[in-house]
């Protein structure tokens, strides 16, 4: 028998780790070659690592939650064969003998006496305890409370990280602390003592003690028909890459209306025969990253960066398209080199990610690189909107819904009322270094592409 590592695979240029989420197999069970054994995720994409080879797992040398470097070993899988286990089981020792380390600083941690810090209690609770409720704000009336299931009834680590998990879920209600007779008898008496000291009294220090505490265990009201969520890992990532992002970019916003009328005109005539020939379908969305890409080359200065003082221009327009996964959470999957691609290479490029992205099949890579980011929000029903901009791009531009409208054509014979084919675009850009005559340009020009469209093109 030959043991293989299992190592965390290189996921793109600027990817360097990546944290499990969850083990798809158990020690002891049988994969097959190509068959995802973990998931992992990144800061922006998860994704799952495939066994390179068949066996059975017989060994994993990280948790759920551990961050793992890229190349590190993860897991070793026993196959068939003659190979010398000798080097594998070296390099495995080492964090063998690393968790064996941690896990007695952590049982010593546990059992070493020291004195009491929450008073009113007569249980031994360990510091590792006592450090989790000071931090969590759990008070001694809770910590009385919980049940352990350590030696005579102790507290153990796990028994109060359960009951926070508990807690925070909202499955159990946080016990306010009451004051003790006792507790309240000695602040009088010591203030009485102290002021013939003409010391500061301790009855407020209690108070103000009391307070803290009922603050922090001041349960969340909840209906009976509530239902409290924990936000999942990626929506938790999108919450604070917005606020961030809000705190760092001065947004202001220009709207441009635009008259896609022979752009869907021509969409209408050629969308059969181009998923004949080509085998994709075409959407309104390539088109419309085909003007962003060519408006781009026109004015550089929104295809930047920001890094402190310093402003980087970037040499590839690399396009983000966000995308809205099925768990109503969002991705931006990168079109790199869009300015490159053709009609029918950037509906390949769209259709590829966008098919990704909803499977949940896309690679850390793919989200990497972005110089530019368009969000379509017409595919909701929305006319425009106000997009926060993608750190630490400069500009974001949405893409509202196509309407039918009544609207003023200009001919040679006068003005008439007609029907037409109108979308607005809207574009938020970074004031800090994006003026208005630069961000209001650039969206007109890109409106002047789609208004520009040329009917006998072809594809």
């Amino acid at each position: 028998m030959a043991r293989f590592e299992l190592k965390l695979p290189k996921m793109g240029e600027s990817v360097a780790e990546a944290t499990i989420t969850n083990w798809l197999k158990e020690v002891g069970d049988k994969i097959e070659i190509d068959e995802a054994v973990l998931e992992i995720a990144t800061d922006k994409v998860d994704s799952e690592v495939p066994s390179e080879v068949s066996g059975i797992l017989v060994e994993q040398l990280f948790g759920k939650d551990d961050l793992v470097q890229v190349g590190q070993t993860i897991a070793i899988i026993e196959t068939e064969g003659d190979a010398p286990q000798a080097k594998v089981e070296e390099q495995v020792a080492v964090p063998a003998e690393v968790t064996e380390i941690e896990k007695t600083i952590e049982i010593a941690q546990e059992t070493v006496a020291a004195p009491q810090d929450f008073s009113g209690s007569d249980k031994f609770f360990s510091p590792l305890v006592k450090n989790i409720a000071k931090e969590e704000g759990i008070s001694t009336a809770e910590l009385d409370g919980i049940n352990g299931s350590g030696k005579d009834g102790r507290v153990t680590k796990e028994d109060i990280l359960k009951y926070v998990e508990d807690r925070k879920a909202g499955v159990i209600t946080p016990k306010a602390e009451p004051i003790a007779v006792e507790k309240t008898e000695t602040a009088t008496q010591a203030q009485t003592d102290t002021v013939n000291d003409t010391t500061t009294p301790v009855a407020p220090k209690v108070a103000e003690t009391a307070i803290q505490k009922s603050q922090q265990a001041v349960p969340v009201s909840v209906n009976g028909g509530d239902e409290i969520i924990e936000m999942d890992r990626m929506r938790k990532l999108i919450s604070g890459y917005m606020i961030a992002s809000v705190q760092t970019s001065a947004h202001v916003q220009s709207f441009i209306e635009v008259d896609v009328t022979n752009i869907v005109k021509w969409r209408d005539k050629v969308k059969t025969a181009f998923e004949k020939r080509e085998g994709e379908k075409l959407t309104f969305t390539p088109i419309m990253m085909e003007a962003v890409a060519k408006a781009l080359k026109d004015f550089p200065g929104m295809n930047i960066s920001v890094n402190g003082d310093y402003i980087i221009k970037k040499k590839n327009i690399n396009l983000g398209m966000a995308a809205a996964l099925p768990n109503g959470n969002l991705i931006v999957p990168v079109i790199k080199n869009a300015d490159q691609l053709n009609l029918v290479g950037m509906a390949k490029a769209v259709n590829d990610l966008g098919n990704r992205a909803k499977a949940g099949k896309l690679k850390p890579d793919d989200t990497q690189g972005g110089t530019y980011t368009v969000t379509n929000v017409g595919t909701f029903g929305s006319v425009f909107g106000t997009p926060i901009i993608n750190q630490p791009q400069v500009g974001i531009l949405a893409l509202g819904a196509i309407r039918k409208v009544p609207a003023v054509i200009e001919t040679p014979e006068g003005d008439f009322i007609g029907i037409r084919q109108k979308m607005f675009l809207s574009h938020s850009y970074d004031h800090r270094v994006v003026d208005g005559a630069l961000g209001g340009s650039f969206v007109k020009r890109v409106a002047e592409y789609l208004e520009a469209f040329d009917v006998d093109r072809d594809f």
